[in-house]
């Protein structure tokens, strides 16, 4: 089977939303989208879902680590196709900026939702809403084309048909970082016999890079099955009682929770407490390597 990628689609990103915890007599409530773009946007079945997915861990057992970081959740849509949600934690990670697309452009979105953020916090208004409305109406570029969306604001399109390479491909750079190599051909080899996968992590920028990155050593293959690069709290249990494949990252504060409760395949905690291989899985697949 082909890429889950959606080739032309219509615009560069669908929507961009600023989602925050708001307080409410002094505790936080559930996390709510503040601000939209473009205001018109009416899929409200999204919008409450990209309010879960951004932010995937308890806010209260929130750790240094968590503060201000990128990362990027995966929606299909009901084609199977797959929209990005480009992630970036605020200070504090009280609110998050996310950009909603079908383009797999990591470095280019992660940039510009910098920019945004700072727009955010300097309260630019006017350089805000240009930026978005001038990537919004963009006729999709070629690859390779160096696009100018305004003065501080540009960035070549990236090729996705090739194979990724490092130090360009953001996820694949970070992938080689935390995982050495025995494990890499381990979990390469799970890959290709379809196991169900659980990736865990303290760090959810490194969850998410270590996902994509592994997904893309794939190529020219694709993976086909469930495909969750981060798990929020309320799929916790839609997870452990899946019966079809999946590649499944979690932060490790629920990985106690987690193991317990699921039939996992093969396991990996992407920290030097490198986690479990059951012997059904691990000794079919020895004599490969």
């Amino acid at each position: 089977m082909g890429s889950r990628i959606k080739q032309n689609p219509e615009t560069t990103f669908e929507v961009y939303v600023e989602v925050a915890y708001p307080r409410t007599g002094g505790t936080l409530s559930d996390p709510e989208v503040q601000r939209q773009f473009p205001e018109d946007y009416g899929d409200q079945e999204v919008l409450q879902t990209l309010t879960k997915f951004c932010f995937p861990f308890y806010v209260d057992s929130l750790t240094v680590s968590q503060v201000g970081q990128n990362f990027t959740f995966v929606l299909t849509d009901i084609d199977s196709k797959q929209r990005f949600g480009f992630c970036r934690l605020s200070s504090g990670a009280k609110s998050c900026f996310c950009i909603l697309s079908y383009l797999p452009w990591f470095e280019v979105f992660y940039k510009l939702l910098n920019i945004l953020a700072d727009y955010t916090t300097k309260g630019q208004e006017s350089q805000w809403n240009e930026l978005l409305d001038t990537l919004h109406r963009l006729p999709i570029p070629d690859p390779g084309m160096s696009v100018h969306l305004s003065v501080h604001s540009y960035f070549t399109v990236p090729d996705t048909r090739e194979l990724p390479s490092i130090p360009e491909n953001r996820n694949l750079t970070e992938y080689f970082v935390a995982v050495d190599v025995n494990n890499m051909l381990h979990l390469y080899a799970s890959m290709l016999h379809e196991r169900r996968i659980l990736i865990i992590c303290s760090k959810l920028s490194t969850l998410t890079a270590c996902v994509h990155g592994s997904a893309a050593m794939l190529y020219p293959m694709f993976w086909q099955h469930v495909y969750i690069p981060v798990l929020p709290p309320h799929l916790l249990d839609y997870c452990c009682n899946l019966p079809a494949r999946f590649q499944d990252p979690i932060l490790k504060i629920r990985q106690p929770r987690l193991l317990s409760r699921i039939r996992v395949a093969a396991a990996w905690g992407l920290t030097p407490e490198l986690v479990v291989f059951p012997p059904p899985v691990l000794l079919p697949i020895l004599p490969a390597f």
